[in-house]
């Protein structure tokens, strides 16, 4: 199917032989003014388009395309624009180009060049059309308060963190490094009736021993050398909110019996007080450390383990949720982009494949830091591999056992319907036909392995 072209040229010789030059493989439609111009703009039916600054009334100057140009985006904000200039016209090719044009074509006109102007945009147009679905599956499915997934585990997560947000019993999260246990404790206190209330966040093991108890439950003036005055600590703090213990498995043992009393008796006492501190505070805490093996080597309290652990959420590593990675990248780019204030960015289809087959031992956390990479080091519309420190994905080796033939087939085939449908947006014609399989067969493989398409 031919792709759409929009030619704004007032020079009917001109229109004519870029008509009969790439007929053959655009659907052209020429616009001699700008007023038709405006119009066939504001249909959205042309994805990418070629402007001449030289317009009718004032022909001779650039003044009716730079006026146009100008108004392109409130127009047609997705259309990409082409500005055709004069040879000894640079200072108006580097002013088009600053305001929104994507590329530039010199007079007289060499079509081979713009031919391969012309195939590069309409690439770069593709790529950012299919950077927009991402965008709009993530507002619309797959995500929950901020955490972005559309795989049949995330789907569980989501469920697990939409039950425990009802009740206020304590929640131990587990997960590796970088997974987004934090991401999970705001979603819980979030959607909790605690929401408009304080969500407390430490980090147990950044905060030296002798001072983490001061910490957590204040002291009172005079309580240690340099205790000026009177401190509120963090879990008075969090009163009739949430307080988020992070990395709980570094806690001290004394401090892990002063967690144990408040869950027991809901007090505390600041210290060097004598004064017992009623609370209503909600206990979240999460580790990644196996914290049973702990218990059994002694360094952590199999009380305080089991009062921690009444509902536990365990949040997967992220190649265990693979048909996310493409939809969680995306998220991050659009969330990086609005903060540096940049235009539209997109992956290259190679990047994408990088992302897919790359082993991510990082997790979440590493993925935000690769794009976040990409960012600060090119101003390109385009993201490639080698920008994100991936351009040697593919001879990385896959951090997984399999044991059997049959789990390596099964593996593969799933990887191979991910990345498929990352690639096509998860079309689900485009993925069946890029795998050169039928639509049922691609049915059957999505039900098979619980991969979860949202539209």
């Amino acid at each position: 199917m031919k792709k759409n072209l929009l030619v704004i040229e007032d020079e009917n010789s001109v229109a004519k032989q870029l008509r009969w030059s790439l007929s053959k493989e655009y659907e052209i439609t020429i616009a001699s003014d700008t007023i038709q111009a405006r119009k066939l703009l504001a249909s959205g039916f042309f994805p990418v388009a070629t402007l001449d600054l030289g317009l009718p009334p004032h022909p001779d100057t650039p003044r009716q395309g730079f006026e146009l140009l100008e108004k392109i985006p409130s127009l047609a904000p997705h259309t990409r624009v082409i500005v055709i200039t004069g040879n000894a016209e640079e200072e108006n090719a580097v002013k088009a180009i600053a305001l929104g044009a994507a590329d530039f074509c010199a007079k007289p006109i060499d079509l081979k060049i713009l031919s391969i102007i012309l195939s590069r945009t309409f690439k770069i147009h593709e790529l950012e059309e299919s950077n927009r679905r991402l965008q709009r599956q993530t507002s619309q499915t797959g995500s929950l308060c901020g955490m972005v997934g559309v795989s049949s585990v995330m789907a569980q997560v989501f469920k697990r963190i939409k039950q425990v947000s009802e009740t206020d019993y304590p929640v131990l999260i587990t997960g590796e490094t970088g997974t987004g246990k934090e991401m999970a404790a705001r979603a819980v206190h979030r959607l909790s009736n605690r929401a408009a209330k304080p969500l407390i966040i430490i980090n147990c093991s950044a905060i030296p021993e002798n001072l983490l108890e001061s910490e957590l439950f204040g002291h009172e003036k005079g309580a240690f050398t340099g205790a000026a005055g009177r401190k509120i600590g963090k879990f008075e703090q969090a009163n009739q909110g949430t307080i988020f213990l992070d990395e709980i498995g570094e806690l001290p043992l004394l401090l892990q019996v002063k967690i144990l009393r408040f869950l027991q008796e809901s007090t505390i006492e600041r210290l060097g007080g004598t004064k017992t501190i009623t609370l209503d505070t909600r206990i979240i805490a999460a580790t990644n450390v196996n914290l049973e093996d702990a218990v059994k080597h002694k360094a952590f309290r199999e009380d305080l383990f089991y009062r921690l652990n009444v509902i536990p959420l365990r949040i997967p590593n992220l190649n265990q949720r693979p048909e996310g990675i493409v939809l969680l990248a995306h998220h991050f780019l659009l969330e990086e982009t609005h903060n540096l204030q940049r235009g539209q960015t997109s992956f290259s289809p190679a990047a994408i494949a990088a992302l897919t087959t790359h082993a991510w031992p990082g997790n979440v956390r590493e993925l935000q830091n690769r794009i976040r990479r990409a960012l600060g080091t090119t101003t390109g519309k385009v993201i490639h591999p080698s920008d994100m420190g991936l351009e040697n994905v593919a001879t990385e080796p896959v951090k997984e056992k399999l044991s059997t033939l049959k789990e390596t087939r099964e593996t593969a085939d799933k990887i191979a319907v991910c990345k498929a449908l990352a690639l096509t947006g998860n079309n689900i014609s485009q993925a069946a036909k890029l795998l050169e399989i039928s639509r049922p067969t691609l049915h059957d493989l999505l039900k098979k392995h619980g991969i979860s398409i949202n539209k």
